[in-house]
Protein backbone atom coordinates (compact mmCIF):
# COMPACT_ATOMS: atom_id res chain seq x y z
CA UNK A 1 0.00 0.00 0.00
CA UNK A 2 1.17 3.33 -0.69
CA UNK A 3 1.85 6.16 2.72
CA UNK A 4 -1.82 7.97 1.35
CA UNK A 5 -3.69 4.74 1.26
CA UNK A 6 -2.49 3.88 4.48
CA UNK A 7 -3.41 6.95 5.96
CA UNK A 8 -6.93 6.72 4.26
CA UNK A 9 -7.45 3.18 6.05
CA UNK A 10 -6.37 5.39 9.16
CA UNK A 11 -8.33 8.21 9.32
CA UNK A 12 -11.32 5.92 8.46
CA UNK A 13 -11.00 4.34 11.94
CA UNK A 14 -11.15 8.03 13.23
CA UNK A 15 -7.86 8.39 13.95
CA UNK A 16 -6.62 12.13 12.99
CA UNK A 17 -3.19 12.06 11.59
CA UNK A 18 -0.77 14.33 9.26
CA UNK A 19 0.58 12.65 6.84
CA UNK A 20 4.19 13.45 7.42
CA UNK A 21 3.30 11.76 10.85
CA UNK A 22 2.47 8.54 9.28
CA UNK A 23 5.80 9.09 7.50
CA UNK A 24 7.78 9.61 9.97
CA UNK A 25 5.88 6.69 12.20
CA UNK A 26 7.22 4.59 8.60
CA UNK A 27 10.63 5.75 7.92
CA UNK A 28 12.04 6.99 11.20
CA UNK A 29 10.37 5.38 14.40
CA UNK A 30 10.92 1.89 12.93
CA UNK A 31 13.91 0.60 15.02
CA UNK A 32 10.95 -2.36 16.23
CA UNK A 33 10.04 -2.99 12.85
CA UNK A 34 13.12 -4.38 11.30
CA UNK A 35 14.29 -5.73 14.54
CA UNK A 36 11.37 -8.02 13.96
CA UNK A 37 11.96 -8.25 9.88
CA UNK A 38 15.16 -9.59 10.86
CA UNK A 39 13.86 -11.64 13.12
CA UNK A 40 11.33 -13.10 10.90
CA UNK A 41 14.16 -13.44 8.03
CA UNK A 42 16.84 -15.33 10.31
CA UNK A 43 14.08 -17.90 11.24
CA UNK A 44 13.05 -18.00 7.72
CA UNK A 45 16.94 -18.84 6.74
CA UNK A 46 16.69 -21.44 9.32
CA UNK A 47 13.89 -23.33 8.78
CA UNK A 48 15.04 -25.11 5.83
CA UNK A 49 18.05 -26.19 3.81
CA UNK A 50 17.21 -24.13 1.21
CA UNK A 51 15.85 -20.53 -0.33
CA UNK A 52 14.61 -19.55 -3.04
CA UNK A 53 15.80 -16.33 -4.89
CA UNK A 54 14.72 -13.60 -7.43
CA UNK A 55 14.97 -10.07 -7.93
CA UNK A 56 12.96 -7.35 -9.65
CA UNK A 57 13.58 -3.72 -10.36
CA UNK A 58 12.35 -0.81 -8.53
CA UNK A 59 12.52 2.71 -8.07
CA UNK A 60 13.85 4.26 -4.84
CA UNK A 61 13.24 8.48 -4.92
CA UNK A 62 13.35 7.68 -8.67
CA UNK A 63 16.43 6.04 -8.80
CA UNK A 64 16.69 2.10 -10.72
CA UNK A 65 17.05 0.05 -7.19
CA UNK A 66 16.35 -3.90 -7.24
CA UNK A 67 13.91 -5.39 -4.67
CA UNK A 68 15.28 -9.04 -3.39
CA UNK A 69 12.57 -11.81 -2.85
CA UNK A 70 13.99 -14.33 -0.48
CA UNK A 71 11.61 -17.34 0.44
CA UNK A 72 10.67 -20.74 1.27
CA UNK A 73 7.72 -22.38 2.09
CA UNK A 74 7.06 -20.64 4.92
CA UNK A 75 7.76 -17.06 4.83
CA UNK A 76 9.05 -14.14 1.78
CA UNK A 77 10.90 -11.47 2.43
CA UNK A 78 12.05 -8.28 1.04
CA UNK A 79 15.11 -6.16 0.76
CA UNK A 80 15.80 -3.49 -1.47
CA UNK A 81 19.53 -2.65 -2.84
CA UNK A 82 20.91 -0.61 -5.28
CA UNK A 83 22.97 -3.45 -6.92
CA UNK A 84 22.65 -6.97 -7.70
CA UNK A 85 26.20 -8.24 -7.65
CA UNK A 86 27.26 -11.38 -5.79
CA UNK A 87 28.83 -9.13 -2.89
CA UNK A 88 24.56 -7.57 -2.58
CA UNK A 89 23.92 -10.95 -2.48
CA UNK A 90 25.59 -12.15 -0.05
CA UNK A 91 24.68 -8.63 2.22
CA UNK A 92 20.79 -9.85 1.73
CA UNK A 93 21.65 -13.42 2.94
CA UNK A 94 23.38 -11.77 5.81
CA UNK A 95 19.75 -9.97 6.42
CA UNK A 96 21.01 -6.74 5.23
CA UNK A 97 23.64 -6.76 7.42
CA UNK A 98 26.85 -5.33 6.07
CA UNK A 99 29.35 -7.60 4.26
CA UNK A 100 32.13 -8.82 6.21
CA UNK A 101 36.49 -9.85 4.80
CA UNK A 102 37.94 -13.22 5.42
CA UNK A 103 40.47 -14.42 3.67
CA UNK A 104 40.86 -18.08 3.80
CA UNK A 105 40.01 -21.42 1.79
CA UNK A 106 36.91 -20.55 0.95
CA UNK A 107 37.88 -17.03 -0.06
CA UNK A 108 40.78 -18.85 -2.39
CA UNK A 109 37.71 -21.15 -4.29
CA UNK A 110 35.60 -18.40 -5.23
CA UNK A 111 38.97 -16.14 -6.53
CA UNK A 112 39.57 -19.17 -8.77
CA UNK A 113 35.96 -18.96 -9.64
CA UNK A 114 35.93 -15.40 -10.85
CA UNK A 115 39.16 -16.29 -12.70
CA UNK A 116 41.90 -13.86 -10.38
CA UNK A 117 45.59 -14.89 -11.68
CA UNK A 118 47.28 -17.47 -9.21
CA UNK A 119 49.78 -14.09 -8.91
CA UNK A 120 47.44 -11.88 -7.73
CA UNK A 121 45.70 -14.51 -5.61
CA UNK A 122 49.38 -14.48 -3.71
CA UNK A 123 49.63 -10.64 -3.51
CA UNK A 124 45.82 -11.30 -1.64
CA UNK A 125 47.31 -13.91 0.69
CA UNK A 126 50.81 -12.48 1.91
CA UNK A 127 48.26 -8.86 2.57
CA UNK A 128 45.96 -10.46 4.64
CA UNK A 129 45.72 -12.30 7.96
CA UNK A 130 45.13 -15.63 7.36
CA UNK A 131 41.24 -17.03 8.75
CA UNK A 132 40.67 -14.08 10.51
CA UNK A 133 37.99 -11.47 9.91
CA UNK A 134 38.71 -7.86 9.09
CA UNK A 135 36.88 -4.83 8.96
CA UNK A 136 35.52 -2.63 6.17
CA UNK A 137 38.13 -0.02 6.53
CA UNK A 138 41.30 -2.51 6.52
CA UNK A 139 40.61 -3.79 3.96
CA UNK A 140 40.10 -0.48 1.93
CA UNK A 141 43.40 0.39 3.35
CA UNK A 142 45.04 -2.92 1.75
CA UNK A 143 43.57 -2.47 -1.51
CA UNK A 144 44.66 1.16 -1.58
CA UNK A 145 48.13 0.44 -0.40
CA UNK A 146 49.96 -3.39 -0.88
CA UNK A 147 46.73 -4.64 -3.61
CA UNK A 148 46.88 -1.68 -5.74
CA UNK A 149 48.54 -3.11 -8.38
CA UNK A 150 45.49 -5.31 -9.03
CA UNK A 151 43.71 -2.85 -11.06
CA UNK A 152 40.14 -2.10 -10.99
CA UNK A 153 38.48 -5.61 -11.50
CA UNK A 154 40.19 -7.81 -9.44
CA UNK A 155 39.99 -5.75 -6.40
CA UNK A 156 36.37 -5.73 -7.13
CA UNK A 157 36.45 -9.44 -7.16
CA UNK A 158 38.81 -9.40 -3.63
CA UNK A 159 35.94 -7.51 -1.95
CA UNK A 160 33.68 -9.88 -3.48
CA UNK A 161 35.17 -13.48 -2.87
CA UNK A 162 36.48 -11.59 1.13
CA UNK A 163 32.25 -11.18 1.75
CA UNK A 164 31.28 -14.30 0.61
CA UNK A 165 33.96 -16.04 2.61
CA UNK A 166 32.65 -14.58 5.66
CA UNK A 167 29.20 -14.80 5.04
CA UNK A 168 29.74 -19.01 4.80
CA UNK A 169 31.83 -18.58 8.25
CA UNK A 170 29.57 -16.35 10.38
CA UNK A 171 28.75 -18.93 13.49
CA UNK A 172 25.76 -16.32 14.70
CA UNK A 173 23.54 -16.40 11.35
CA UNK A 174 22.06 -19.23 9.49
CA UNK A 175 23.95 -20.28 6.29
CA UNK A 176 21.68 -20.95 3.36
CA UNK A 177 22.99 -24.29 1.89
CA UNK A 178 21.71 -24.11 -1.89
CA UNK A 179 19.73 -21.45 -3.63
CA UNK A 180 17.29 -22.24 -6.03
CA UNK A 181 17.27 -19.83 -8.53
CA UNK A 182 17.93 -18.75 -12.06
CA UNK A 183 20.98 -19.06 -13.92
CA UNK A 184 21.96 -15.32 -13.86
CA UNK A 185 25.72 -15.00 -12.73
CA UNK A 186 25.26 -12.95 -9.56
CA UNK A 187 23.32 -16.72 -7.89
CA UNK A 188 26.57 -18.71 -8.58
CA UNK A 189 29.77 -19.75 -6.38
CA UNK A 190 27.83 -17.85 -3.10
CA UNK A 191 26.20 -21.04 -1.90
CA UNK A 192 27.08 -24.96 -1.49
CA UNK A 193 25.11 -25.35 -3.81
CA UNK A 194 23.21 -24.05 -6.17
CA UNK A 195 19.18 -25.62 -7.90
CA UNK A 196 18.54 -24.08 -11.02
CA UNK A 197 14.56 -23.73 -11.68
CA UNK A 198 13.22 -25.88 -14.37
CA UNK A 199 10.38 -23.51 -15.19
CA UNK A 200 13.07 -20.87 -16.37
CA UNK A 201 14.67 -23.12 -18.42
CA UNK A 202 11.55 -24.18 -20.27
CA UNK A 203 11.38 -20.26 -21.44
CA UNK A 204 14.32 -20.24 -23.15
CA UNK A 205 13.06 -22.80 -26.07
CA UNK A 206 9.73 -20.76 -26.36
CA UNK A 207 11.85 -18.15 -27.20
CA UNK A 208 12.52 -19.58 -30.16
CA UNK A 209 10.47 -18.76 -33.07
CA UNK A 210 11.78 -21.39 -35.96
CA UNK A 211 9.58 -20.20 -39.47
CA UNK A 212 10.12 -23.41 -41.21
CA UNK A 213 7.73 -26.68 -40.96
CA UNK A 214 10.80 -29.06 -39.64
CA UNK A 215 12.76 -26.80 -37.16
CA UNK A 216 9.13 -26.25 -35.79
CA UNK A 217 8.24 -29.33 -35.34
CA UNK A 218 11.78 -30.68 -33.88
CA UNK A 219 11.02 -27.32 -31.17
CA UNK A 220 7.88 -29.25 -30.34
CA UNK A 221 9.34 -32.60 -30.24
CA UNK A 222 11.79 -31.24 -27.74
CA UNK A 223 9.64 -29.58 -25.67
CA UNK A 224 7.09 -32.39 -25.45
CA UNK A 225 10.28 -34.49 -23.97
CA UNK A 226 11.24 -31.46 -21.64
CA UNK A 227 7.93 -31.84 -19.85
CA UNK A 228 7.73 -34.97 -19.71
CA UNK A 229 10.90 -35.78 -18.29
CA UNK A 230 10.33 -32.85 -15.72
CA UNK A 231 6.75 -34.59 -14.60
CA UNK A 232 8.83 -37.48 -14.12
CA UNK A 233 11.00 -35.75 -11.80
CA UNK A 234 7.98 -34.40 -9.90
CA UNK A 235 7.14 -38.04 -9.04
CA UNK A 236 11.01 -38.94 -7.95
CA UNK A 237 10.40 -36.12 -5.50
CA UNK A 238 7.29 -37.96 -4.35
CA UNK A 239 8.42 -41.22 -3.92
CA UNK A 240 13.03 -40.64 -4.20
CA UNK A 241 14.40 -44.49 -5.01
CA UNK A 242 18.13 -45.34 -5.44
CA UNK A 243 17.02 -46.89 -8.55
CA UNK A 244 15.13 -44.09 -10.01
CA UNK A 245 17.30 -41.66 -9.33
CA UNK A 246 20.03 -43.56 -11.04
CA UNK A 247 17.75 -43.91 -13.96
CA UNK A 248 16.66 -40.19 -14.35
CA UNK A 249 20.07 -39.55 -13.68
CA UNK A 250 21.20 -41.21 -17.51
CA UNK A 251 17.43 -40.44 -19.12
CA UNK A 252 19.08 -36.56 -18.58
CA UNK A 253 21.13 -37.25 -21.91
CA UNK A 254 18.22 -38.50 -23.85
CA UNK A 255 16.01 -35.22 -24.76
CA UNK A 256 19.12 -32.79 -24.02
CA UNK A 257 21.82 -34.75 -26.08
CA UNK A 258 19.33 -34.66 -29.09
CA UNK A 259 21.25 -33.11 -32.03
CA UNK A 260 17.90 -31.94 -34.07
CA UNK A 261 19.87 -30.03 -36.97
CA UNK A 262 18.15 -26.48 -35.91
CA UNK A 263 20.92 -25.09 -34.84
CA UNK A 264 19.42 -22.60 -32.66
CA UNK A 265 18.04 -25.36 -30.76
CA UNK A 266 21.03 -27.38 -30.50
CA UNK A 267 23.03 -24.41 -28.96
CA UNK A 268 20.09 -24.54 -26.63
CA UNK A 269 19.79 -28.16 -25.79
CA UNK A 270 23.74 -27.57 -25.32
CA UNK A 271 23.33 -24.92 -23.07
CA UNK A 272 21.09 -26.71 -21.14
CA UNK A 273 23.48 -30.25 -20.72
CA UNK A 274 25.75 -27.89 -19.26
CA UNK A 275 23.65 -27.01 -16.32
CA UNK A 276 23.30 -30.93 -15.68
CA UNK A 277 24.47 -31.07 -12.16
CA UNK A 278 22.07 -27.68 -11.08
CA UNK A 279 19.05 -29.38 -12.66
CA UNK A 280 19.36 -32.24 -11.30
CA UNK A 281 20.63 -31.42 -7.30
CA UNK A 282 16.84 -32.38 -6.81
CA UNK A 283 17.86 -36.08 -6.75
CA UNK A 284 20.17 -35.88 -4.31
CA UNK A 285 18.14 -33.38 -2.29
CA UNK A 286 14.56 -34.53 -2.94
CA UNK A 287 13.52 -32.02 -0.47
CA UNK A 288 14.25 -28.99 -3.38
CA UNK A 289 11.96 -27.52 -5.30
CA UNK A 290 12.12 -27.58 -8.99
CA UNK A 291 10.93 -24.07 -9.96
CA UNK A 292 11.66 -20.36 -8.32
CA UNK A 293 7.92 -19.88 -8.57
CA UNK A 294 7.61 -18.95 -5.10
CA UNK A 295 10.16 -16.12 -5.43
CA UNK A 296 8.64 -14.79 -8.86
CA UNK A 297 4.96 -14.83 -7.51
CA UNK A 298 6.42 -12.85 -4.20
CA UNK A 299 7.72 -10.61 -6.79
CA UNK A 300 4.67 -9.47 -8.13
CA UNK A 301 3.92 -7.90 -4.82
CA UNK A 302 6.10 -5.83 -5.20
CA UNK A 303 5.72 -5.28 -8.47
CA UNK A 304 1.83 -4.03 -7.58
CA UNK A 305 3.60 -1.90 -5.03
CA UNK A 306 5.68 -0.42 -7.37
CA UNK A 307 2.61 -0.03 -9.77
CA UNK A 308 0.73 1.95 -6.88
CA UNK A 309 2.97 4.05 -5.90
CA UNK A 310 6.45 4.40 -7.82
CA UNK A 311 8.44 3.12 -5.31
CA UNK A 312 9.27 4.69 -1.97
CA UNK A 313 11.47 7.99 -1.68
CA UNK A 314 14.28 6.97 0.76
CA UNK A 315 16.03 4.01 1.12
CA UNK A 316 14.55 3.99 4.89
CA UNK A 317 11.02 3.95 3.30
CA UNK A 318 12.07 0.85 1.25
CA UNK A 319 12.73 -0.89 4.64
CA UNK A 320 9.65 0.17 6.45
CA UNK A 321 7.72 -2.75 8.62
CA UNK A 322 4.48 -2.67 8.90
CA UNK A 323 1.88 -4.90 11.17
CA UNK A 324 0.00 -4.46 14.17
CA UNK A 325 3.45 -3.19 15.96
CA UNK A 326 2.37 -0.23 14.03
CA UNK A 327 -0.25 0.32 17.08
CA UNK A 328 1.56 -1.48 20.04
CA UNK A 329 -1.24 -4.01 20.23
CA UNK A 330 1.24 -7.01 20.26
CA UNK A 331 -2.09 -9.02 19.41
CA UNK A 332 -0.11 -11.35 16.69
CA UNK A 333 2.49 -13.40 17.93
CA UNK A 334 5.95 -12.50 16.40
CA UNK A 335 6.03 -14.27 12.86
CA UNK A 336 9.40 -15.76 13.28
CA UNK A 337 8.20 -17.93 16.51
CA UNK A 338 5.40 -18.94 14.09
CA UNK A 339 8.12 -19.98 11.42
CA UNK A 340 10.48 -21.86 13.71
CA UNK A 341 7.00 -24.17 15.06
CA UNK A 342 6.18 -25.00 11.57
CA UNK A 343 9.31 -25.58 10.29
CA UNK A 344 9.87 -28.23 13.39
CA UNK A 345 6.35 -29.61 12.47
CA UNK A 346 7.13 -30.18 8.41
CA UNK A 347 10.47 -31.57 9.66
CA UNK A 348 12.40 -29.53 6.75
CA UNK A 349 15.59 -31.06 6.57
CA UNK A 350 18.35 -32.27 3.90
CA UNK A 351 17.77 -35.56 2.44
CA UNK A 352 18.99 -38.22 -0.15
CA UNK A 353 17.53 -40.38 -2.17
CA UNK A 354 16.12 -43.29 0.02
CA UNK A 355 16.12 -47.23 -0.78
Amino acid sequence: MSERKLLELVESTGIVLAAGTLSTLLTESRAAFTDEARAVLRAGLASTPYQNLDDTSTRVNGDGWYCHILCNALDTAYQTTPRKNRRTIGEILRGGRPAGCRDDREAERHLAVLGLSTAAQARVRAALPRDQEVDEATLTRLLAGPLSRLGLRPREQVREALAVAAYLADPDWPVVRTLVCDDAPQFRAITEELALCWIHEGRHYKQLTPLLPQPRAALADILDRFWTYYRELLAYRDHPTADERARLDARFDAPFGTVTGYRALDRRLALTRDKKPELLLVLDHPELPLHNNPAELGARQRVRKRDVSFGPRSPAGSAAYLTDRFTRAGQIPPLADLIAARAAQLALSPTGATT
